[in-house]
């Protein structure tokens, strides 16, 4: 295994809620009230949807996709489900701070530094909204594939929140056989004082139309065994998974689609992204850092 390069799940393609749309010669993203199936090629027209796409949408009445089935890869919860805070170079697309509201890696000229990770609201590095909730969720669609993935990339404060409590509440429910719960993705709407009324779009992840938790919990004991059986090892595979993730010195995945996911979870450029040079970023962390540094010599 080469050593510093994170190994994540195989990617068949990726689910989105929202799209790319050009308004006033400028590409902003925009929300959607269903799901949307993509390939990894993406066009002048945008991302080419993936053929399971339009099989889904065939089963349902109106077309509209706000529902998939779904198998989850892994039994830890933190395999399935990847989120941190994360701040990208607006120019690159490269991550240049990660962190999980107590620690972060900094990505600085001298190379990758450990801080404190106050979270957004609270960090210096953060203000203007740079920083956000960044997470993926692999989920299996197809059953040719059983190790490959579909990922579902969001910043949504609900969406993760709402992922990470079912992932935890099923996980603890079935005694850890989360990879052999029959699942879906569910898009769910509400409104808030922040939308001004206007429906806000989320992903739940819940258990397939018409089927109860102990039903659930009967099929997932039962499959195990079959996969015990015929000499499936789940535990090896998480293990190899986390070992995978764990790989990496700087620990994000985004090298290839970093600049497709700036775009589409961030409305505007930032005053760095204008920037002809792209280490401004990095230099401008630098200052901030010196600044903090010292006015606590100063207090002291």
């Amino acid at each position: 295994m080469i050593k510093g390069l994170v190994i994540t799940p195989p990617v068949l393609g990726r689910i989105s809620i929202g799209k790319v749309v050009e308004k006033n010669g400028k590409r902003l993203p925009e929300k959607d009230d269903q799901f949307t199936i993509t390939s990894q090629i993406h066009s002048k027209e945008g991302w080419v949807k993936h053929p399971l796409d339009e099989q889904l949408r065939a089963k349902v009445p109106n077309q509209k996709l706000r529902s998939i089935p779904v198998r989850l890869l892994f039994d830890d919860p933190d395999l399935n489900l990847r989120a941190e805070y994360t701040l990208f170079d607006r120019q690159t697309g490269r991550p240049v701070c990660i962190g999980d509201g107590e620690t972060c890696q900094r990505r600085t000229g001298n190379g990758v530094e450990q801080h404190p990770c106050p979270s957004p609201d609270l960090c210096p590095l953060a203000q203007g909204g740079q920083c956000k909730p960044y997470a993926r969720l692999y989920v299996n669609l197809d059953e040719q594939d059983e190790l490959g993935s579909f990922v579902l990339r969001t910043t949504g404060f609900n969406s993760i929140r709402t992922l990470t409590a079912r992932l935890r509440y099923y996980h603890a429910a079935v005694n850890g056989l989360l990879s052999c719960l029959p699942l879906q993705l569910t898009l769910r709407g509400k409104s808030t004082s922040q939308s001004y009324g206007t429906p806000i779009y989320y992903v739940d992840l819940t258990l397939r139309e018409g089927i109860s938790l102990q039903q659930a919990i009967i099929a997932a004991k039962q499959l195990q065994q079959e996969a015990l059986a015929c000499g499936f090892q789940q535990e090896s595979l998480d293990q190899v998974a986390r070992q995978g993730y764990a790989n990496a010195v700087f620990d994000r995945d985004e090298s290839d689609d970093g600049m497709q996911v700036v775009e589409e979870f961030y409305s505007e450029p930032s005053t760095e992204a204008s920037s002809a040079d792209p280490s401004q970023n990095i230099t401008e962390l630098q200052q901030i850092q010196q600044g903090l540094q010292h006015s606590v010599r100063v207090v002291n």
